[in-house]
């Protein structure tokens, strides 16, 4: 019997376009649905795969994509509580449901994840299977872009605001790096009732983002390579809560120094540095932290989307352009030459 086939965006060499090829539509195993792709958003994680080489994958050919929202095909053996046609949005990895963090709702930290587009095939396809435990219900009135861009783009902000750095009304927030999502942060810090918000990136167009999401202040590393003595000359004592999306050692050097005695530091940016903590007497005496966070968890997912059907949260200019699947190389392109304008870029495969 002959398979049905599909198109799929696929990696073979970092460095080297991806292939848009046709390869067989995947079948959904007992307890998987397949969901008919409708959105795809790109991001930071994408260049790094495809681009710069600096995060590997675990075999290649691989499908990139794991910002997935589209309807369900088809239904695995044993699923029960969704439905063929229902609309959806997946998790950003393929995550198990069984183990100790995803019982306990900290699915980011799944013991058994799959990452889309690096160790699972993603959704730059026609077609993804995902496990049903990682599928999150879209309602009716939101879109599928928004609904991809949410399942990462705006929940690990929102992760990092509220799980992590366990933000208060009235505290003071900088955040470093206002790409798509040092910018999704401003805005859900100026939602979630931060006193004041700074935001810092050496990219113009970068710190004008800032200022429309909300940011108070917006500082140029570049001019002023110190932020924290900017904040400290405005505020009169540093921030209370920092995040750093940019994955370098010395921005996240520079994001210890923005904050007050007391303060956190959370870190969401990966990269191959080692930063180098404040000395001890100060960092201990201060009593500041540094928290890791590692994406986002099933509820910050649901919340969002909650949020923008209720009007509470507006992601109308989040997307900056959408492409067709051919359209791939071109939208990674434009993501690794860091165009300033970008917020998220979406790819819809069946365009």
């Amino acid at each position: 019997m002959t398979k049905a086939m599909m198109r799929a965006a696929r990696l073979y060499q970092a460095g080297k376009p991806l292939l848009v090829e046709d390869v067989a539509v995947p079948e959904p195993a007992a307890g998987e649905v397949l969901v008919k792709v409708a959105a795809c958003g790109l991001c930071g994680t994408d260049i790094h795969l495809a681009v710069d080489g600096d995060i590997p994958v675990s075999r290649s050919p691989v499908t990139l994509g794991h910002e997935v929202a589209g309807t369900i095909a088809a239904l695995g053996e044993g699923v029960q509580g969704l439905s063929v046609g229902q609309r959806v949005a997946l998790f950003p990895s393929a995550v198990c449901g069984q183990c100790r963090f995803c019982r306990s709702g900290r699915e980011s930290l799944c013991e058994a994840s799959e990452v889309y587009g690096m160790s699972r095939d993603g959704g730059l396809a026609e077609y993804i299977t995902a496990p049903a435990f990682a599928v999150i219900p879209i309602p009716d009135e939101l879109g599928f872009a928004e609904a991809a861009i949410i399942t990462d783009g705006v929940s690990t902000p929102l992760h990092a605001l509220r799980s992590r750095g366990r933000l208060k009304a009235g505290e003071t927030v900088a955040v470093v790096g206002c790409g798509g999502l040092g910018g999704h942060a401003i805005l859900l810090a100026r939602m979630m009732g931060a006193g004041f918000v700074i935001g810092i990136d050496m990219q113009v167009e970068a710190r004008s983002r800032a200022t429309t999401l909300g940011a108070d202040l917006v500082i140029d590393p570049v001019s002023h390579p110190d932020p924290g003595k900017v904040i400290r000359a405005q505020l009169g004592r540093g921030v209370d809560l920092a995040l750093e999306f940019v994955g370098r050692a010395e921005t996240v050097e520079m994001t210890l120094r923005c904050l007050d005695t007391g303060g956190r530091a959370v870190v969401v940016g990966v990269g191959p540095g080692q930063p180098k903590l404040p000395p001890l007497m100060r960092f201990v005496g201060r009593e500041m932290s540094v928290i890791g966070s590692f994406g986002m968890d099933k509820r910050d997912i649901g919340d969002l989307m909650a949020l923008v059907v209720r009007r509470r949260l507006d992601l109308s200019h989040s997307v900056t352009a959408t492409y067709p699947l051919d359209g791939i190389n071109d939208a990674l392109g434009r993501l690794a030459r860091k165009d300033d304008s970008v917020a998220r870029l979406v790819v819809e495969p069946w365009r």
